[in-house]
């Protein structure tokens, strides 16, 4: 545990304020990418491995509060506080669709098919968009009980699961009937709910608690009790052992998922932390926190079943990509005509 208390981490510098969401992508042939959200209003992409900045999606006049990739990591969309949501292409930065809302937007989430987006937020509407037919008003599921704080798809996109920012508890959504089936109840308002890449689990944050439930069958799996107040906690995705979790007292506890102890605590944002997830193969997390940065984590060698040849390599090393491809592929993702707001973020970030 010691040696867990010293560890260092990537520090991705860039927002110039806050950062409140993270999302990484699943790995793909260029690699995997992780996607924030800050209240600087400009979300941003990396190399998910590296933490290599690669561009900055510009057109938000507000703060974005939720960000996502879909499937492919071809596209961002983005949620926001300029009462929009908005359809990015990952590979240019350009702005392709702009959804707009009646208030602030809180939560966003790609269906698993990556022909739909789901957005949710303070008028308590849960709003679906085909993405084929971007122009076309979108489906309105029946009115949340209150102002939406997290949404996410599940059941080969036939369930969406909602969590509200002033109440407890997290719904589940028949598509079909777009009715609540299922409330999981807890005593505080769910700040963080993940679905486990294998489709077991729903993981979720709220107060002080962390929570484990059956994805299938609704019925909580395991509890426990954290340090601290906890804003954000995630499942790591290949064997499913353990969990990080951070909040109020600026640290990512690691944890046992079958027991519940402590096995680790990194200490290093300068604020609370707003944001926690695991890299899709496991070897690593991502922070995000009041203090603008992003700190990715690197899993001790003892966790995973083989030595990795390299910091950050997955555990089978076919998913490494390089910077240098990564930039190649993409080349210049970002809006600017002038150029000028790129030199700018590629200064802060060095």
């Amino acid at each position: 545990m010691d040696k867990k208390k010293v560890a260092v981490p990537l520090v991705c510098h860039g927002h110039s304020r806050p950062v409140v969401d993270l999302f990484y992508s699943p790995v793909t042939p260029d690699g995997f990418f992780l996607i924030s959200a800050s209240k600087d209003s400009s979300p941003m992409l990396r190399n998910g491995e590296t933490g290599d900045w690669i561009g900055t999606f510009e057109g938000h006049k507000g703060a974005v509060w939720s960000c996502c990739l879909d499937t492919n990591a071809l596209r961002a969309a983005s949620g926001s506080a300029d009462f929009s949501a908005k359809l990015w292409d990952a590979l240019t930065g350009d702005e392709l669709q702009s959804f707009e809302h009646k208030h602030i937007v809180r939560a966003c989430a790609f269906s698993e098919d990556t022909h739909l987006l789901l957005t949710g937020g303070f008028e308590k509407i849960l709003r679906i968009f085909d993405l084929n037919r971007p122009d076309a008003p979108p489906r309105e599921v029946d009115n949340s009980p209150g102002s939406i704080r997290t949404v996410a798809w599940l059941h080969s996109d036939q369930t969406i699961l909602s969590s509200c920012a002033d109440i407890g508890g997290v719904r589940l959504w028949d598509i079909r009937s777009g009715k609540i089936v299922q409330t999981l109840e807890t005593k505080s308002p769910v700040t963080s709910a993940e679905v486990s890449q294998d489709g077991r689990y729903i993981t979720t944050a709220d107060g002080s608690t962390v929570k484990f439930w059956d994805a299938n069958h609704f019925g909580l799996v395991k509890s426990y009790d954290m340090p601290c107040n906890v804003e954000s906690a995630s499942l790591e995705p290949k064997f499913g052992n353990k969990f990080v979790a951070g909040g109020e007292d600026m640290w990512i506890h690691v944890f046992d998922f079958h027991t519940g102890e402590q096995i680790g605590c990194n200490k290093g944002h300068h604020g609370p932390v707003h944001c926690v997830r695991f890299s899709p193969g496991g070897e690593s997390y991502a922070s995000g926190s009041e203090d603008g940065t992003i700190r990715i984590w690197q899993l001790s060698p003892a966790s995973h079943d083989e030595n990795d040849s390299l910091p950050g390599n997955g555990p089978t090393g076919k998913v490494k990509v390089s910077a240098d491809d990564v930039a190649q592929k993409i080349e210049v993702l970002h809006i600017s005509k002038e150029g000028k707001t790129a030199e700018k973020d590629k200064a802060t970030d060095a």
